[in-house]
């Protein structure tokens, strides 16, 4: 079983649900997620939000969180990610943005990238740096973000079993 589908399981098993806001990656992730049988059950929808207008006009970015902290952020990341819990009215939600070349871009180099997952209680993003081609970039983001996210359901399932037993 590979992460996309523990990732989907561990949501169905919560009854939670997953969306997607994706510029680096444009869709990959989600595509990821919707190739595991029965990701409908949990994967509500995602947004390939490759330009900065429809981070801002669709997704609903603050064009002064863009203006202060650029595209390439962590502070971004983490407006995507949360802007995608509201957009798709999804439990769980992920990101990415970054530079997958060939040029630099607002003067972060090739492989800079930061992903994010936003969710009950967690809103947490991580800086990549990775090495390869354009692909090896995009495909490696994907992989890392899926790890993320499977990560903080975890961890957030652990959290709230813990609170159950102490209130027993």
């Amino acid at each position: 079983m590979g992460q996309a589908d523990r990732c989907l399981n561990l949501l169905q098993s919560h009854g939670e649900t997953l969306s997607t806001a994706e510029s680096l990656t444009c869709g990959l992730v989600a595509a990821t997620f919707a190739g595991v049988p029965g990701a409908s059950r949990v994967l509500r929808g995602g947004l390939a939000a490759y330009s900065t207008e429809v981070k801002i006009g669709v997704l609903g970015l603050d064009s002064a969180l863009v203006d202060r902290f650029g595209v390439i952020s962590s502070e971004c990341a983490e407006a995507m990610a949360t802007q995608a819990l509201r957009v798709f009215v999804s439990d769980w939600a992920v990101s990415s943005t970054g530079v997958a070349g060939p040029d630099s871009q607002e003067g972060h180099d090739v492989g800079t990238v930061f992903v994010a997952v936003a969710g009950p209680g967690v809103l947490r993003s991580e800086y990549l740096q990775l090495a390869g081609g354009r692909n090896d970039i995009r495909a490696s983001t994907v992989h890392a973000l899926i790890g993320l996210l499977e990560s903080e359901i975890i961890s957030t399932a652990a959290r709230a079993e813990e609170a159950r037993r102490r209130t027993r």
